[in-house]
């Protein structure tokens, strides 16, 4: 299953995010993106168009996708209790298996930015 909020914004522009696109297209082939999000999710509505338009512009394919939906105020979905995921979006960059890079909805700036940020340092 697919989410919704995971189409690409098509008016993100890729050249005022040069150091995202280079962040993002430096990712191998080892490199899986997982995504929690929901269509239902306001956060994940305003903040998942631009991070796949960037995803897209870099070229990055090794994406997953998990919808999440509410139980009882709790967050219920393909590996969340895996992956503690209590707040949505939430995005996991891994490696060879191993997080490199983790993006929380409550983070400050937007998700593509702010992994970006962590792939580069």
């Amino acid at each position: 299953m697919t989410l919704n909020t995971m189409e690409p914004n098509p008016t993100w522009g890729a050249d005022a995010y040069p150091e995202v696109v280079e962040a993002f297209s430096a990712l191998e082939d080892d490199a899986v993106v997982r995504v929690w999000g929901a269509d239902w999710c306001g956060d994940c509505r305003s903040q998942l168009p631009d991070f796949a338009a960037a995803l897209e512009a870099a070229g990055v394919e090794n994406v997953e996708e998990y919808p999440v939906e509410r139980v009882d105020g709790e967050k219920v979905g393909p590996k969340v209790e895996a992956y503690d995921v209590t707040l949505i979006p939430t995005i996991v960059i891994e490696r060879d298996g191993e997080e490199v890079a983790r993006f929380i909805e409550e983070e400050p700036v937007s998700p593509e930015v702010y992994l970006a940020e962590q792939l580069s340092d």
